[in-house]
């Protein structure tokens, strides 16, 4: 136990605590127990370490990555035991998908040991639904993805705007009164903002290394796979790398990487769950009900210039940024007459050229426009839509 104390000090001595990530605030950390789940390298430990250094004491908590070899013959439960019995009411499991049994062991932990409040971060394909106990009506789940272009600018520059509403970037006006020309600090965004290792000096290796390890080895694993599939789906990555944004075909996408025609649909699925792409739906009623699958994008422009180099389409880069941030807290859709639809409103994405001829008979549509300072009528700037969490 002494161990996992001293591990937990020295990653507590040096985590920033000077801005806290859009999730921080939503969480409802009085539960007695909770997932944290996102994709790879987002910023998961960061948010959670962030909670126990501000909010207890540290003689009543402690935080465990669950891929630590004391759990080689150590337990989960036995921990969380010896932590009550001295005192503990907090138990903070940093990567739960990695300790075999862990949903069986959450559940015993929440029966068990009512006074111990437990939070715990996983991969974004972990299903806590599906697990060997269902955790649903115990844990909820907070899904957290990677940065905005407002959280980018806070971190890396200090500058510290507020969250914009969708009908605030709508109104335009200067949305973004700390920053003179936003411009260049949007492209650095579009290239290496997304990840919070972006300032890394080996940030493009570091992605890449991401992108393998979700597709080779945390898919197979938590949709119990073989190491076979697991190389299917860098396949398909790299297949869809080169056409994104596309309408799929099935049938097409299955015989290019020698799989089941019926397994694609999950094996879509699950690189989605994972933050590897983004799929764009139509609009579609009925309780949870998902619509038909339009197109198919990278899940982040980040992706898409670590995968794609230098020639990429920036048409592409701008559609899948406008994609990415807004679907946080909105429901984006499909559009008939143009890119996407949004509570009824419709978008179409470009360059400063885009005229306004997709929309000629669309009640409420507005036209994105990259390389454009200020927006204007229905005219909006394309980075003021990194400013909604």
């Amino acid at each position: 136990m002494q161990r996992l104390y001293e591990a937990m000090y020295r990653l507590l001595d040096q985590m920033p605590v000077e801005f806290h990530r859009y999730l921080y605030d939503q969480i409802k950390w009085d539960n007695r127990m909770l997932g944290i789940v996102g994709p790879r390298g987002v910023g998961k430990t960061t948010l959670m370490l962030q909670h126990l250094r501000e909010s207890h004491a540290t003689d009543e908590a402690l935080y465990v990555s669950a891929d630590n070899m004391y759990f080689t013959d150590h337990s989960l439960f036995d921990v969380a035991e010896d932590l009550v019995r001295n005192g503990g009411r907090y138990f903070y499991i940093d990567e739960v998908h990695k300790y075999p049994e862990w949903s069986r062991e959450l559940k015993a932990m929440y029966d068990s040991l009512p006074g111990l409040h437990v939070y715990f971060t996983g991969s974004s394909v972990l299903d806590i639904e599906k697990g060997q106990a269902d955790l649903s009506r115990r844990a909820p789940k907070y899904v957290l993805q990677g940065l905005s272009f407002r959280e980018y600018l806070a971190i890396v520059y200090g500058l510290q705007g507020p969250c914009l509403s969708l009908d605030q970037i709508l109104a335009g006006g200067r949305l973004l009164p700390e920053v003179e020309h936003p411009l260049p600090l949007f492209k650095d965004y579009l290239r290496r903002g997304y990840y919070p290792f972006g300032t890394d000096l080996d940030f493009e290796t570091e992605l890449e290394q991401v992108i393998v390890r979700t597709l080779e080895s945390d898919i197979p694993q938590f949709a119990e796979m073989t190491a076979a599939t697991g190389r299917k789906l860098l396949k398909l990555m790299s297949i869809v790398s080169t056409l994104a944004p596309f309408k799929p075909n099935m049938t097409k996408l299955a015989s290019q990487i020698q799989a089941s025609r019926n397994s694609m649909e999950d094996y879509l699925l699950y690189m989605e769950k994972a933050g590897m792409i983004a799929q764009l739906r139509t609009g579609a009623s009925g309780l949870g009900a998902l619509g038909k699958v339009e197109k198919i994008y990278l899940d982040n422009p980040n992706i898409m210039y670590v995968l794609g180099g230098e020639n990429l389409d920036i048409g592409n880069v701008r559609e899948t940024f406008f994609f990415n941030q807004m679907r946080v807290k909105h429901l984006v859709t499909a559009s008939g007459q143009s890119d996407f639809e949004i509570q009824g409103a419709t978008f179409e994405v470009g360059g400063k050229s885009k005229t306004q001829d997709q929309l000629k008979d669309v009640e409420r549509g507005y036209v994105v426009k990259d390389d454009i300072e200020y927006g204007h009528g229905n005219v909006v700037p394309l980075w003021a839509f990194g400013l909604t969490y």
